[in-house]
């Protein structure tokens, strides 16, 4: 009877200890993860995001859809930063990317400012989740605690990059939903990660079908964006609007008030407030209260940035962004 219970209870830990080692890798992640290794590494971040937010308030959008990018491709592993190579085309060229993707030469110069601090050490993953919160925080929403720990993958991949895992402006809410997740993330992170556009610009391309074919669009509101956004395919498809028409420089609720009021400038952003719809309720409830929306934006970042890091001895940690080791 005691040999039984004892062999039961070894079998027991056996099956925690390999649970253990083969749960979610974003188990290994910390917010002291540098502690000791790289104590001023915020520091090093932050000085850097902070100078060239303050040159082009966009940056700070810019930064913070790097690291949004990245981690809908294939997890946070800073792949979305490799240069094109002949092996390899990258993902900056993809669809979702190509000409709308920006910050890397800001990137380059915060990983030459850590480098300097204390090389080898930091990874390009994880500097991209602490510009993005910096970016956030420089613009006046929340902070949060950044889970450290990630490694670089050493590859890209073109293809995983332009097969839809990230949601394009024509996104429908149905497909909204599934893209998020299939990264983990529910409806309600859904939501308030797309209150990220509270901040930033859209090129004309992304958003010319919903100005000119859409009815639940406030009509005053469309005007003005038609007036710089040609109907004709090629024509000043390059032209930027503000994702947010009140306080694009500002990271507030307003991006909700928007919704409300018709006048979201991508297809996907309206569709989060349209007609009965199932995030209706929740686009009210953050327009009415920043504190509920900075708690659940600044959670559902940090549930992000656990979506599938490299981390233990899988990738690298890469002394140029750009390129793997």
């Amino acid at each position: 009877m005691a040999s039984g219970r004892s062999s039961s209870l070894c079998s027991i830990w056996v099956i925690v200890l390999l649970v253990g080692f083969t749960g979610s890798s974003s188990a290994q992640l910390s917010t002291n993860f540098y502690s000791k290794s790289c104590p001023k590494v915020f520091d090093a971040v932050k000085s850097v995001v902070q100078s060239a937010v303050n040159k082009e308030k966009r940056m700070g959008a810019s930064l913070l859809r790097l690291h949004f990018h990245d981690c809908f491709v294939n997890g946070c592993d800073g792949s979305i930063l490799l240069d094109a190579t002949s092996s390899s085309p990258g993902e900056k060229t993809a669809g979702p990317n190509n000409n709308s993707v920006r910050g890397f030469e800001v990137v380059d110069k915060i990983k030459s400012q850590v480098e300097k601090t204390c090389p080898g050490v930091v990874s390009c993953a994880d500097i991209l989740a602490i510009a993005a919160r910096d970016s956030v925080k420089i613009l006046g929403g929340p902070s949060w605690n950044v889970k450290l720990g990630r490694r670089d993958s050493k590859t890209a991949s073109l293809a995983a990059a332009n097969s839809g895992v990230i949601p394009p402006p024509t996104s429908t809410l149905s497909n909204l939903k599934t893209r998020f997740q299939a990264v983990g993330l529910n409806e309600r992170d859904l939501v308030a990660l797309s209150g990220a556009h509270t901040i930033g610009k859209a090129r004309c391309t992304s958003f010319r079908l919903r100005i000119y074919n859409e009815t639940n669009i406030d009509a005053s509101f469309a005007k003005v964006r038609q007036s710089k956004c040609p109907i004709t395919v090629g024509s000043g498809d390059n032209n930027l609007a503000p994702l947010d028409v009140q306080t694009p420089d500002t990271f507030d609720t307003a991006y909700f008030k928007n919704l409300i009021n018709q006048k979201g400038l991508l297809h996907s952003d309206q569709i989060l407030f349209n007609n009965g719809g199932s995030t209706d309720s929740l686009v009210k409830t953050y327009s009415g209260s920043a504190n509920t929306f900075n708690s659940d934006f600044a959670k559902a970042m940090i549930k992000m940035g656990d979506n599938k890091p490299l981390t233990g001895s899988n990738g690298e940690i890469r002394l140029n962004c750009r390129r793997r080791n």
